[in-house]
């Protein structure tokens, strides 16, 4: 006869979930934060908060979806802190860029090679690190991390028309960066 296996205490259950989720949730805020100082505080920070309000944890979301969004607001509180470009969500509303001056490239065309070499990498990292805070959370968490847009909106806290909305811009302003990357030179000086 054999016995079940002891369940584990919540404080054994928190070590297990601290082990399985910090390297992910350590990308997450060190592409945030562009960081790694900032990007290891917050997830220490993260990890302290998830610890004191564990007894608010009420499985209505995911385990995963629940500490992304502490570490996301770790992020932007990281962020505000830094005071770089405080945005407002009323300057999301409004766009400084016309359409008609935006130059585009046929992603079709670019080889596999470019896309998988380490500049092309760097140029991608420093386009996302670019995008102002909300853009940067909406596309790093939909995007790279892979959450839908429905648990995108519950780990910022927005609806999920506004997560539709950020990761539009989002892609449009990354895709206008890496285009002037990947513009052939002859295309530069057409009239």
């Amino acid at each position: 006869m054999t016995t079940p296996p002891p369940v584990a205490s919540p404080q054994q259950q928190f070590i297990q979930a601290v082990e399985a989720y910090a390297p992910r949730l350590y990308r997450h805020l060190l592409r945030m934060l562009d960081d790694p100082h900032d990007a290891e505080d917050a997830l220490q920070e993260t990890f302290l908060k998830a610890y004191r309000h564990l007894d608010s944890f009420q499985g209505r979301a995911s385990l995963s979806t629940w500490l992304y969004r502490i570490a996301t607001n770790e992020a932007l509180m990281h962020l505000r802190r830094r005071r770089l470009t405080p945005v407002s969500l009323e300057a999301l509303g409004t766009d400084e860029t016309h359409p008609e001056e935006i130059l585009l490239t046929h992603w079709q065309v670019l080889p596999e090679q470019a896309l998988l070499s380490a500049e092309t990498r760097q140029v991608l990292d420093d386009a996302v690190a670019q995008l102002s805070p909300a853009l940067r959370a909406v596309f790093l968490l939909r995007d790279v991390e892979g959450f839908s847009t429905r648990e995108t909106a519950e780990i910022l806290g927005i609806s999920t028309d506004a997560v539709k909305t950020r990761l539009a811009r989002a892609r449009l302003r990354l895709r206008e960066a890496l285009t002037r990357y990947f513009s052939p030179a002859d295309e530069e000086n057409a009239p």
